[in-house]
């Protein structure tokens, strides 16, 4: 397959994280388009490092998962915290960090 199809639908990727983060606001949905937007960096890592053959590019995509989970287990944890006192994970309510 050529190297144009993976860019194509990691740029496809891409465009729809940023447009969950910019035009939803919910929490949940803006968290979920960010990790898209790091799957779509993953894809072009592993695209560029399969096309000329380095392994950097597939290491450095270990490290973006290591951040991505890292992201996942303390983004979910704020999530549970801020709706347990709010009762609510809409990003308008959220204006300040006071109980």
């Amino acid at each position: 397959m050529p190297i144009s199809y993976f860019l194509a639908i990691s740029a496809i990727m891409f465009v729809v994280g940023i447009l969950g983060v910019v035009l939803r606001r919910n929490a949940l949905v803006m968290f979920m388009s960010l990790e898209l937007m790091f799957n779509a960096a993953n894809l072009i890592f592993v695209t560029y490092a399969n096309y000329y053959q380095v392994l950097s590019g597939q290491i450095f995509v270990f490290f973006i998962m290591a951040v991505a989970a890292a992201e996942v287990a303390v983004g979910l944890a704020l999530m549970v915290a801020i709706f347990r006192n709010k009762h609510s994970i809409d990003i308008d309510q959220m204006n300040s960090l006071k109980g």
